[in-house]
């Protein structure tokens, strides 16, 4: 594939906008059929945008991460799933800046640069909790390692050309193993049935004694051993995600009350928009959806202000900033999609029209990690100043 390099952030802006004016188009259809975006995911990577956040010195634009949340709430107001999809993309993008050697960086952002796709293979079910990562790297006599374990949720993974796979060593360190997508020994399969976000096909990897070269695995661990924003970049783009969901449902609301809603009859008026009570309602939810957007702009701005100057205090900043914004973000989405069937009656809950995609997208993608531990630990930051965990979920 040959992928196009974006320039700067105001080119990768208007790129993220006409690309999501073009993926709304078939989003409530590719939906509705489980119709995987294969073809949609080849004109994302031609167009350079999962380089963007390639360092300048390796040849990319390097944009900065508020502009990187833009992008992907302009694609998520389009088609959330297909905006879920290159979330983790980033996400091990950004490992690579953070622990990858000079020739590490050479190689990988090369294949970020030709348009080559990272999934992700980090989760794993029936552990005691999201951070019990069981997936072993056994070192070999040469140096290298054999890769085993069981990955779910493993969104990107069908589509990607390399798999990060999170995994420990035999010092229960933590790990990225980088693992070509065809790898001996790999499998992904499309098993994901949730009832949101469905064509992202966040199956399961399969992992049996993989061979990985020892120069394309990193210590993930030594991440958070001092001040860091892996937890702030990776929670900033799920933010963002939950704003474009909340802002492509009130879209979408607005929409079809202007062009196919009747007014209650007890109002008086010809047009259901003319409705005192509608306007109010659609008032609220701008509200709603401006104010999660505002925070979102702030959260991009204290992840960028601590990337420039990194320390304790900035890098709690940002996580904390980035809390606030996917607190509020998760919960407009899931009131903005649900509220569309409120202000738009009873002919929006047809089956055919697919406007519950916004609700179901809003309510799985929402469930990623709880709200309510992002809002203790922003609770505890403004009453004793305690610097959220580097656990790297915040």
């Amino acid at each position: 594939m040959t992928a196009k390099v974006i320039a700067d952030d105001a080119e990768a802006l208007a790129v993220a906008a006409a690309l999501a004016e073009e993926f709304r188009v078939g989003a409530p259809e590719r939906d509705a059929e489980r119709r995987l975006p294969r073809a949609e995911l080849d004109r994302l990577s031609a167009s350079g945008l999962p380089a963007v956040t390639v360092p300048a010195a390796y040849g990319g634009a390097d944009v900065r991460q508020e502009t990187l949340a833009e992008i992907f709430r302009l694609l998520a107001s389009a088609d959330a799933s297909l905006a879920q999809i290159p979330q983790s993309h980033f996400v091990y993008v950004n490992v690579i800046h953070r622990q990858g050697t000079p020739e590490q960086r050479e190689f990988f952002f090369g294949e970020v640069l030709a348009g080559r796709r990272f999934g992700n293979a980090q989760s794993e079910a029936g552990t005691r909790h999201v951070q019990d990562i069981r997936t072993r790297l056994e070192q070999q006599a040469d140096g290298s390692y054999a890769l085993t374990g069981v990955k779910q949720y493993a969104t990107g993974a069908l589509f990607a050309d390399w798999i990060p796979v999170l995994a420990r060593t035999e010092d229960d360190n933590l790990h990225v193993a980088y693992v070509p997508r065809e790898a001996e020994g790999l499998t992904v399969v499309d098993d994901w049935d949730g009832m949101g976000q469905r064509t992202t096909a966040s199956g399961t990897v399969r992992l049996d004694a993989v061979h990985v070269p020892a120069d394309r695995v990193l210590p993930h661990h030594l991440t958070f051993q001092g001040p860091q924003l892996h937890g702030a970049v990776a929670q900033l783009l799920h933010a963002a995600i939950d704003a474009g969901i909340a802002g492509g449902a009130l879209a979408e609301a607005a929409e079809f009350v202007r062009t196919k809603s009747r007014p209650w009859f007890e109002s008086g008026f010809e047009k259901a928009t003319e409705d005192p009570l509608l306007i109010q309602r659609f008032g609220e939810l701008a509200l709603q959806v401006r104010a999660t957007e505002a925070l979102l702009g702030a959260a991009g701005r204290a992840v960028d202000a601590a990337r420039a100057d990194l320390t304790d205090d900035s890098a709690a900043e940002a996580s904390i900033a980035v809390a606030a914004a996917k607190a509020h973000a998760a919960a407009t989405a899931v009131e903005v999609a649900d509220a569309l069937f409120e202000v738009s009656g009873t002919r929006s809950a047809l089956n055919s029209l697919n406007l519950h995609r916004h609700w179901r997208d809003a309510r799985t993608h929402t469930l990623h990690d709880p709200a309510r531990w992002k809002i203790q630990h922003i609770g505890r930051y403004v009453l004793s100043g305690t610097k959220p965990p580097r656990h790297g979920l915040l």
